[in-house]
């Protein structure tokens, strides 16, 4: 069992984020092939499909049919996910070869007084993903 800094709740920390997938075999296919991320669990069919794809770490994204046209409440599908990288400059060349559009190419930032370096791109639902190099954050 995972531990968590959190002492308030029962041990409380991140176990997966949701993103809902109008084309979800695509999708599916783009975080299991092309950024390697293996299914852990996956149930449901048609339009009810979901998989649970293991990120590493105890962390999972889990994606969710959702048919076109579906209200999506509170807006996108997500603000942005960040992935940990330890080459953030090989890891936006190997996604810019899977036809991934670049919105940030990588880049150095200071952040309380260290520095990061982050690079940003879009999945096939056009969701913003980050890859995120730091040993201390």
């Amino acid at each position: 069992m995972r531990t968590s800094t959190n002492t308030r709740f029962s041990q409380c920390g991140f176990h997966h984020m949701a993103l809902r997938a109008v084309n979800f075999d695509a999708s599916l296919a783009f975080y299991t092939e092309g950024l390697g991320f293996p299914v852990a669990h996956s149930w449901g069919e048609g339009e009810k499909r979901i998989a649970l794809l293991d990120l590493g770490d105890g962390n999972y994204l889990e994606l969710f049919a959702c048919p076109e046209g579906t209200e999506i409440v509170g807006g996108n599908q997500f603000f942005h996910l960040a992935l940990r990288s330890i080459d953030v400059d090989s890891d936006i060349e190997k996604v810019r070869l899977l036809g991934c559009p670049i919105t940030i190419e990588p880049k150095s930032v200071e952040v309380n007084g260290k520095t990061i370096r982050v690079g940003f791109f879009l999945g096939p639902e056009g969701e913003t993903l980050e890859f995120f190099q730091n040993d201390e954050l």
